[in-house]
């Protein structure tokens, strides 16, 4: 079953990059994260009374609780930093680059988690994944804003992979002992919180009233599909291994780069066409 819920969460992870993508076109980047997880914790609440978990909330133990805001923490971190560089480059660009913090959780997966099962398969995987990252990430040298100095979005897509690992791995820790749902609404609600601060800090939320409704409504569908995206990977995430949860989880970016092409006529080169193949690939590589 948790191969099931792996599925639907890269379906929905990339259904969200390519909404996200379009709100952020106008709206200071670091406003619409903070919009989108308010629409998030929503929605991850909702399923948390309709399955009937809250209650347990009183039975989660400090380690618990505290590796869950760590977690959330590092959440907050790598959304940030991923929708700052939607912001700059392409989806195309950016989403490869996240999406290769596959070779990251999978390493901390096998050192810190012990999950050396299969270890050869999985170190091969995730090389051949890291080959295809490269081949897409080399494509044209401009920035999709023109505002900021070249390879600007690759310093933050490169951090938003670091702290989505950090999250995998602090997730799968924080995640025995309580019920999936109700783990993704404590993480959500540590989201939101270092989100606004963000926001605050940085003044972004004196522009709220200058949002445009079509941006608007982009970012709060974004946010449903990553309430739904999350609410899969963290069930996913309990019931099966982390090194092959998230490498599942990581074939959103086929969602993503099918709907860049249909809707925002982003194009993939050969040589890019060639990584996507790759790191395919070596996602199933792991799963075989």
């Amino acid at each position: 079953m948790w191969l099931a819920f792996a599925l639907g969460s890269a379906f929905f992870a990339g259904l969200t990059a390519i909404l996200a993508k379009v709100g952020v076109r106008h709206t200071p980047s670091h406003l619409v994260t903070a919009i989108r997880t308010g629409v998030v914790l929503v929605f991850a609440w909702l399923v948390v009374f309709l399955v009937g978990s809250q209650a347990t909330i009183w039975q989660l133990g400090g380690g618990t609780i505290g590796f869950l805001v760590l977690s959330g923490l590092a959440t907050g971190a790598s959304w940030l930093c991923y929708f700052r560089a939607l912001q700059l480059g392409d989806v195309n660009k950016v989403a490869p680059i996240d999406k290769s913090s596959v070779i990251l959780t999978v390493l901390f997966a096998i050192v810190l988690l012990g999950e050396t099962q299969d270890l050869a398969t999985r170190l091969a995987g995730i090389a051949v994944i890291g080959v295809g990252t490269f081949l897409m990430v080399e494509r044209r040298r401009d920035v999709g804003s023109g505002k900021a100095p070249r390879r600007t979005w690759l310093l933050y897509a490169v951090a938003s992979a670091v702290f989505a690992a950090l999250t995998a791995i602090l997730g799968k820790i924080g995640i025995t002992d309580v019920e999936s749902n109700l783990g993704t609404a404590i993480r959500t609600g540590v989201v939101l919180v270092m989100a606004w601060v963000v926001v605050l800090v940085a003044g972004e939320h004196r522009r709220m009233r200058e949002v445009p409704r079509r941006d608007l409504t982009f970012i709060l569908l974004s946010g449903v599909a990553t309430g739904a995206s999350w609410l899969c990977f963290y069930r996913a995430l309990q019931e099966g291994p982390a090194s092959l949860v998230v490498p599942i989880d990581k074939l959103s970016i086929v969602v993503t780069v099918a709907l860049a092409a249909l809707v925002l006529h982003e194009r993939l080169t050969r040589r890019a066409l060639v990584g996507l193949v790759l790191i395919v690939a070596g996602t199933l590589v792991m799963l075989v």
